[in-house]
């Protein structure tokens, strides 16, 4: 049961079906005028709510933020057309005609007989011995006339007694003034950043060969065979030993060869470090919007066509 503190959550929200189809959007909510119960909602249907049909909440769940009835779309489209008067109340005999349209009994919805007698019974708007509040309904026109019977009063002027045991109007619920408009919404985009690991970076050490070139110098001795005369200086030594015979003189010869040794020395230190980047990317998404247009149709006869205002119509 879909009670007063719950209209506010469900108007201009959707209403789907048993098989999760939407009908509509919820326009208007009718209460009992006695209870104060919602009995009736208005959804509007067809291209841009052109239609607005009623629909009875005694079997309705609000779920989430929309609400769902047991009666299929086309069974709601179809439903008897009803003029509302001026204080925005359902006749008896409208709500009659619509309750016997879904096919609920009229005798479960008047409820006891021996408690509509007892001058408890539900009347037209602006009637009845309680106060209401504006918009919701007020006490029925049985009420007063119990009430009236009792004290051998009759209703104050302008107010009209009601029949005991008739069903009572169901007064509009209003949560505010009525508000004709259509409210258009769309979806924004709205993008963010988060870090993630893109990849590992490491150092490794391992050992290559290569040939290296050096140059260095080399020395050796090589025979030089010298020839000097014989000289006043030099006779005595020339003179001895005997004065024909056979002699060897030997010389021993150096040279130098390159000696290759390695050594390891340090020649550098190595370290990672991570630096950031900024660069500029473009992020492509879907959004959804909606779109309003006017739609006005005319008798054949008339010349004139709907059109949209300046400004507030079509987008």
């Amino acid at each position: 049961m879909i009670t007063r503190e719950e209209i506010s959550i469900l108007l201009d929200h959707p209403v789907y079906d048993g098989d999760g189809n939407k009908i509509g959007d919820a326009k208007h909510v009718f209460l009992d005028d006695a209870s104060g119960r919602p009995e009736w909602v208005t959804v509007k249907t067809g291209m841009f709510g052109s239609s607005e049909s009623f629909v009875p909440m005694r079997d309705a769940a609000l779920v989430k933020d929309h609400l769902e009835v047991p009666y299929r779309k086309d069974k709601i489209k179809g439903a008897p057309n009803v003029d509302i008067d001026a204080g925005g109340h359902l006749s008896v005999d409208e709500e009659q005609r619509l309750y016997e349209y879904y096919g609920i009994n009229w005798d479960s919805v008047l409820g006891d007989p021996a408690e509509r007698e007892g001058g408890t019974g539900t009347g037209t708007a602006g009637t009845g011995t309680g106060t209401g509040t504006a918009g919701t309904g007020t006490a029925g026109a049985a009420g007063v006339a119990g009430a009236a019977g009792a004290a051998g009063t009759a209703p104050e002027p302008g107010r009209t007694a009601g029949t005991p045991g008739a069903a009572g109007h169901r007064g509009e619920a209003r949560t505010g003034p009525r508000d004709d408009a259509m409210t258009r919404s769309e979806e924004q985009m709205h993008v963010s950043v988060e870090r993630r690991e893109a990849g590992r970076a490491r150092l490794r050490k391992y050992v290559v060969t290569e040939e290296v070139q050096q140059t260095v110098p080399v020395r050796h001795e090589e025979v030089r065979v010298e020839r000097e005369p014989i000289t006043e200086a030099n006779r005595g030594e020339a003179m001895e030993g005997p004065e024909i015979s056979e002699a060897e003189h030997e010389v021993t010869l150096h040279e130098e060869r390159p000696v290759v040794t390695t050594e390891t020395v340090p020649v550098e230190r190595v370290r990672m470090t991570t630096e950031e980047k900024s660069e500029e990317t473009t992020v492509r998404g879907r959004v959804r919007k909606e779109r309003i247009e006017a739609e006005t149709e005319m008798d054949e006869d008339s010349g004139r066509r709907g059109r949209d205002v300046p400004g507030k119509g079509r987008e």
